[in-house]
């Protein structure tokens, strides 16, 4: 219809090309199934960083040059098909490992007491903000006698290859000491409320003259300038690869799972100077960026993980 409409008004015959629209993995595209999951609050809006959308890969903090690079390897089909998320995670994954800065946050905070270390004593280590471009540069992290790590870096009877903390075992704190883990304290319903290590005083990080080779490395952030952040954590937006292809339609498949808030999470200070949008690599975390619409408290969305985890659940 359109050349017979250009040949009998005998105008310029302008070239038509044909694509297919780019449909991805675990969502949906059509903005009339969208729409339903806004209007049914399944996200909480347009922009909610699970929606395929510019307004939410943008809060969620994906780079637009990630998101062109991905554009260019699906390339452009004329017959539909689906390309996998995973191909998107990869090409914000490659992206930010060159762009985004390093930083500490612990999002299940337990106490970890340096018990050799000098109570009134707070010396400044430097930290290197991405090893990736020199350019950078570094900040200044406070270190104490008292430190926040991971509930999960601590195990009182770990299985032989367990490289995190546990009585007798050395791990390396990044940027900081070795330490050698002494014990913790139990209480009387069997949960550990606090760690304790003794710290090798020639192990400084980038002076180590103590021999000592330990196989794990923890991140931590200092207890005395510890600050408070809320951590949302995203995930697939369906469980099903093609939700709008079954039979129980798209809604059947709603990942109950795609959000979780963990609200108790500590962060290294300098991290309060973060601007809305800007993206970080929480080291042995994954990437985050801080929230652009919640701003009466420092919320960090995270943008993808250090690896992709869903390819091995898709295996098994």
């Amino acid at each position: 219809l359109y050349e017979w409409y250009i040949e009998h008004l005998n105008i310029y015959p302008t070239r038509q090309i044909e694509f297919a629209r780019l449909n991805l993995n675990f969502t949906v595209m059509s903005k009339r199934k969208l729409l339903q999951l806004v209007e049914e609050g399944i996200v909480d809006g347009w922009n909610d960083p699970r929606m395929p959308t510019i307004s939410g890969m943008r809060r969620r903090g994906y780079p637009p040059k990630a998101i062109l690079n991905f554009c260019k390897k699906a390339g452009v089909a004329t017959r539909d098909n689906i390309i996998e998320i995973s191909l998107l995670e990869s090409c914000v994954r490659e992206e930010l490992n060159k762009t985004a800065q390093r930083a500490m946050m612990v999002s299940d905070p337990i106490k970890l007491v340096i018990t050799n270390y000098p109570e009134d004593q707070s010396e400044a280590l430097t930290a290197i903000n991405n090893p990736e471009d020199p350019s950078a540069g570094d900040r200044a992290l406070n270190f104490s006698k008292e430190l926040y790590i991971e509930r999960s870096d601590y195990m009182e009877d770990a299985p032989k290859k367990y490289f995190r903390l546990s009585p007798g075992r050395d791990v390396r704190l990044k940027h900081a000491y070795i330490v050698h883990c002494t014990g913790a304290k139990i209480n009387e319903n069997g949960d550990v409320i606090e760690v304790y290590a003794t710290y090798y005083k020639q192990s400084k990080s980038g002076e180590d003259s103590s021999g000592i080779k330990p196989k794990g490395t923890l991140h931590w952030v200092n207890a005395s300038d510890a600050l408070p952040c809320e951590i949302h954590q995203y995930d697939r937006l369906f469980s099903h690869p093609s939700p709008d292809q079954t039979q129980e339609g798209f809604m059947a498949h709603v990942n109950s799972l795609s959000k979780s808030v963990i609200s108790s999470a500590v962060m290294e200070p300098s991290l309060a100077n973060a601007k809305a949008e800007d993206v970080f690599q929480f080291l042995r975390k994954g990437y985050y960026a801080r929230d652009s619409k919640i701003t009466d408290r420092v919320v960090f969305n995270r943008t993808v993980t250090l690896k992709d985890t869903w390819a091995k659940l898709n295996k098994q």
